[in-house]
């Protein structure tokens, strides 16, 4: 099996073909019942169902009419759900999609037996890819074994959550900085490099030996470079798995607290009686101390709460740091090889220097000997030596 690519990029976001709601010109319509269909929900339900909620929270907070959000979808993108990606004025897109294909039509032509080792790791890519991106809702999944090289075609909602205004949103940017990503512009460039990973090893597991990474946007290792801080990436990986557990356990508590409004009326076991003195509550010293438990218990998961993103975000600082470390030891790498090629380049021109002067050296001792052999005097000799010596050094 030859060495191949894993080619990982952004796709044009067109559920229509995704789907087959056409047949191109590159499309063998006898295969397409070969399709692997993985999810196939609808946008706009897909939206309702996660957004529905928070608009809700977020409608009943809001004291004027003009405020309130009637149809998330709508408020983004100005109008009803496409097959095809709607970018909005924030520049967020309806949904996003990823294009993931191993080999080419060369080396991983369908019908070929590499190309069913291929389906068989994307199979098992895609099967663990919501598990592997909880921020990233896929909605519709599907693998075309209909053209000439096996690929999936990966659409999804990332979905952020958010301390003020709208508290689900569609975010990219936080979706990514959830899963532990970190923040900034390279964030989806480490989140596709980590899945890029994944599929490698899957690979690896098959049979299929994968040459380096393409570059994407601004990311390009060798393999042997690569390999040599795998094993650092690899730790990286299982503290930031690590510390997305812990924060999402946290979240999920925290999320319970938090729908709890403290009220003392609400607190089970408390009775709240008005007191003489107006609106001032009375309690009993052990409902006062369930209140003062609970306040404690909030107070704590707060604290364990920003603890635990701040050792997420440590986690990520750590892989900006190692991938800084990379990039200065690639550049080294480079720097050092370009001086050795110099090194050689003027290793060759000072020997050809070197073998002209030997054979000009070797020619004047002929000339001196000629004149010598002919008992010419010594001026004539002087006279006749630098001329020879001109005319053989032109």
């Amino acid at each position: 099996m030859n060495t191949k690519t894993i080619s990982m990029c952004q796709g044009k976001g067109s559920l229509s073909h995704n789907n087959r709601g056409f047949t191109a010109k590159n499309i063998n319509s006898s295969r397409t019942a070969d399709n692997i269909v993985f999810v196939r929900q609808d946008l706009g339900e897909t939206y309702d169902r996660f957004f529905g909620e928070a608009v809700e929270r977020y409608n009943a907070r809001q004291k004027r009419s003009d405020r309130k959000i009637s149809d998330y979808f709508q408020h983004l993108f100005k109008r009803s759900p496409s097959a095809s990606v709607i970018t909005g004025s924030n520049k967020q897109k309806s949904f996003y999609e990823d294009l993931v294909q191993i080999g080419t039509k060369d080396d991983t032509g369908i019908g070929s037996d590499d190309a069913e080792t291929a389906i068989k790791c994307m199979h098992e890519y895609m099967k663990g890819f919501q598990e592997r991106n909880p921020n990233f809702h896929v909605f519709n999944a599907v693998m075309h074994l209909d053209e000439a090289t096996p690929h999936l075609h990966i659409d999804y909602i990332p979905i952020g959550h958010f301390s003020n205004g709208l508290d689900t949103r569609n975010a990219m940017a936080k979706a990514l900085e959830e899963m532990g990503y970190g923040k900034g512009a390279n964030a989806i460039n480490r989140w596709r490099l980590s899945e890029w990973e994944v599929l490698h090893r899957i690979c690896a597991a098959h049979g299929i030996e994968i040459s380096e990474p393409k570059k994407s946007r601004g990311y390009s290792y060798t393999v042997q470079e690569y390999g040599e801080h795998k094993d650092k990436i690899r730790e990286l990986e299982a503290e930031k798995a690590k510390a997305i557990a812990e924060r999402d356990k946290a979240r999920v508590e925290f999320d319970k607290l938090s729908k709890k409004k403290v009220k003392i009326s609400e607190i089970e076991g408390i009775e709240a009686k008005e007191s003489m003195f107006g609106k001032k509550v009375t309690l009993s010293k052990e409902d006062y101390d369930k209140l003062n438990d609970t306040a404690k218990k909030y107070v704590a998961m707060e604290k364990t709460t920003k603890k635990l993103k701040s050792e997420r975000d440590t986690a990520v600082q750590r892989y900006d740091e190692l991938k800084k470390k990379y990039n200065s030891v690639s550049t080294e790498l480079s720097d050092y090889k370009n001086k050795e090629d110099e090194k050689r380049y003027f290793s060759r021109e000072k020997l050809n220097k070197q073998t002209q002067q030997i054979s000009d050296r070797e020619k004047l001792r002929k000339a001196m000997a000629f004149i010598s052999a002919c008992g010419l005097s010594n001026d004539f000799a002087r006279f006749k030596f630098n001329k020879i010596r001109g005319s053989e050094l032109e």
